[in-house]
């Protein structure tokens, strides 16, 4: 039997077949990925928050030991603003930066008590409704309430 050279060569490239079947691979495999990938982005901005949340009731316990009383103004406590806007990084942005992701806030200051607060902007507020907004009081308290006003739970 006589064989001739071009019997001998092999298939160039890929077939049809096998780029739609990668095709649907890498579809599956994005289906389940990127949202665990969006959650992880929103877990990261809402810990930006709650260490800003932190820095804030630290500084407020200092105040209070040298003055006797709670501060009702981030600039008073060295934010630089009030309220103190965030980026992805946890960096001060001018207030209604489109980049902010929370905004800080003091409410319900009182001599003895406050209550910092975290307010979820832009994308971050509808990609993290559960969460929504945090707060941190002088007590240590820390609560989260979701976008339909409900405290949530393991947000912290």
């Amino acid at each position: 039997m006589k064989y001739s050279r071009d019997s001998y060569r092999r298939q160039a490239g890929v077939t049809l077949l096998e780029l739609l079947i990668v095709v649907v691979i890498v579809s599956i495999i994005s289906a389940v990925a990127y949202p665990s990938y969006v959650q992880h982005i929103v877990n990261a901005k809402r810990t930006t928050a709650k260490s800003t949340l932190l820095r804030v009731a630290d500084r407020q316990q200092q105040f209070f030991m040298d003055n006797k009383r709670y501060e009702t103004n981030l600039v008073n406590l060295g934010f630089g603003e009030n309220p103190l806007w965030l980026d992805d990084n946890g960096e001060r942005l001018p207030a209604g930066d489109p980049d902010s992701v929370y905004a800080i806030v003091l409410v319900n200051v009182l001599p003895t008590s406050f209550m910092a607060v975290a307010v979820p902007i832009g994308m971050q507020r509808t990609r993290d409704a559960k969460c929504g907004v945090l707060t941190l009081d002088q007590a240590g308290l820390k609560q989260a309430f979701g976008l339909d006003g409900n405290a949530a739970e393991d947000c912290w």
